[in-house]
């Protein structure tokens, strides 16, 4: 978190940071050119009716986000969405002006308050009260005390140690957990500000956004059309006098070439993406609809009774549809046999992910890897050496099984 801090200042720090809260920025419509940041996402609210004490929230745009409208503030507030199983993240900054009188802190505080009831908040504030003791937890002015009292009320820490200006510890970062926030420290001032730098660590998982990633699609390829291209070029002029890595280069160069031509791309699938015969673009949305009422009823935004009446609805309709599919399979069974076994055995059926127990000569059960390789090695040479090993390789039928409880069996080599 900084103040005051110019635009050529963040370039010092930007590269290493997902998010950045500035406080009393002097920014107005005639600084829009200059306060992009190549990587980042901006948000930021200037104060209304004159310059100066704006705040700012810079924020990595590989992170998924969303600004949060409160009451006309200094003060910022962003939803970063969690990784998948992980709650999101309320990150907020925000001023208060030394000169503030008690309805613009009562508006501030409102904000702090529900921030705080989020599952984890982390507040950036930068709140003029230099003469609260945070080790006692006292202040001596009445509006200290009413910051103090905003605070325990929300049942917020503030993580912050040492003083961020002149002895005095006016730059503080809030949460609701202790596990939350780590590492803080301070890393000196920025261009004209005279605060300290306070940098920490937020302790989640935070859900990235993913670019969409394309692979080649063979089934679709015209191979016929790719062995002409690359047939058409002369070789041995086009190789003549070159190395082995500028060989290389020049064939790399073809053969990229013919690729694009020849080979259409198509969307990559994440891991285990494969859907069922049934599932639709219909299905699926309805699916959607219950993981974000899910989330909603667990976040209290959404009622039980609504919750239930999606889960419901997604329920009955993925169960009809899985019905219409079979039925439609055993209707068409005898005309097309190929998607019958692909629905039912191909889709289904266990590929071996792993070798069983192996023996040595000795009958002693082998366990490092470079054992394990000798010993597939030695049976599958026997096949042309003749010598017959008495203990082979048992494949695993399934991943996990239990072979510690499980009497170990042995296969005999037949005679070739």
């Amino acid at each position: 978190m900084l103040r005051r801090s110019p635009c050529y200042a963040k370039l010092l720090f930007f590269t290493i940071h997902d998010l950045t809260g500035i406080t009393e920025t002097w920014w107005d419509s005639s600084c829009d050119w200059s306060d992009g940041i190549e990587g980042y996402r901006l948000f930021r609210k200037d104060r209304q009716g004159r310059r100066g004490r704006g705040v700012a929230l810079y924020v990595n745009e590989q992170l998924e986000c969303l600004g949060i409208d409160k009451e006309p503030t200094e003060s910022l507030w962003v939803r970063i969405k969690g990784s998948a199983g992980a709650g999101d993240t309320i990150a907020g900054v925000s001023y208060r002006s030394p000169d503030y009188r008690d309805r613009v802190d009562e508006a501030l505080y409102r904000q702090v308050g529900a921030a705080s009831h989020s599952q984890a908040p982390v507040l950036m504030v930068g709140f003029n009260h230099p003469n609260i003791c945070w080790r006692g937890n006292t202040a001596g002015h009445k509006q200290s005390r009413k910051f103090l009292e905003c605070i325990d009320d929300n049942f917020l820490l503030q993580v912050t140690e040492e003083p961020t200006r002149r002895g005095a510890m006016l730059d503080l970062v809030l949460t609701n957990k202790e596990s939350l926030v780590g590492n803080v420290k301070l890393k000196g001032s920025r261009g004209c500000s005279d605060h300290e730098m306070v940098e920490f660590k937020i302790l989640r998982a935070v859900r990235r956004a993913h670019g969409k990633l394309t692979t080649l699609d063979f089934r679709r390829a015209d191979f016929g059309l790719f062995r002409d291209l690359l047939g058409r070029i002369p070789w041995d002029k086009a190789l003549e006098g070159r190395g082995a890595q500028d060989s290389w280069l020049i064939f790399r160069s073809h053969l990229l070439q013919a690729q694009e031509q020849c080979i259409p791309t198509k969307r990559k699938s994440g891991k285990n993406a494969k859907r069922p015969a049934w599932v639709n673009k219909e299905l699926l949305g309805k699916v959607k609809q219950k993981k974000e009422a899910h989330r909603g009823w667990k976040q209290g935004q959404v009622a039980w009774e609504e919750y239930r009446e999606t889960v419901r609805t997604a329920t009955d309709q993925v169960r009809k549809a899985k019905a219409l599919t079979e039925l439609s399979l055993a209707r068409d069974v005898k005309d097309n046999k190929k998607s019958f076994y692909r629905y039912d055995v191909s889709d289904k059926r266990r590929t071996r992910e792993n070798v069983g127990p192996l023996w040595n000569e000795t009958g002693n059960l082998v366990t490092q890897d470079m054992e394990e390789a000798e010993v597939l090695n030695d049976f599958f040479a026997s096949v042309f050496t003749g010598k017959c090993s008495s203990h082979t390789a048992q494949v695993a039928g399934g991943k996990g099984r239990d072979w510690e409880n499980e009497e170990l069996p042995t296969v005999e080599e037949d005679h070739i």
